[in-house]
């Protein structure tokens, strides 16, 4: 792997990492990180109550830039990977489930914007 792949890759591991670290201050659960599944990738799955949020974790030198970084085409992939994992895990059917993003930047607390996508919204 590449010297800057290599790079990106320990970022986006602790942008997770610090990620998950404020959601679980947040009283969350966190199920399942770094997801591969048919159809796309999750960076968190994290549950509170009878709540599943499939997590984005986006890190960038300032925080709207973080926001902004998730296209359609990446929710959707995202999507189709939480369809997966949902059905394959009967135990959660009664829960509702959000896709959420959490913003990282520098010198700040993440941002963390629930229900940042809908699937037919966009």
């Amino acid at each position: 792997m590449p010297a800057k792949r290599q790079i990106a890759e320990a970022r986006g591991r602790q942008a997770e990492r610090r990620a998950a670290l404020w959601l679980r201050l947040k009283g969350c659960s966190v199920l399942a990180a770094r997801v591969k599944l048919p159809g796309g990738e999750i960076d968190l799955i994290a549950r509170k109550g009878r709540l599943i949020a499939f997590v984005e974790v986006k890190a960038r030198a300032r925080r709207d830039d973080a926001l902004g970084a998730v296209s359609v085409q990446s929710w959707h992939r995202i999507a189709r990977a939480a369809e997966v994992w949902m059905g394959h895990r009967p135990k959660f059917a009664g829960y509702g489930w959000r896709y959420d993003l959490i913003a990282l930047a520098p010198g700040s607390l993440p941002y963390h914007l629930k229900d940042a996508w809908r699937p037919g919204l966009a």
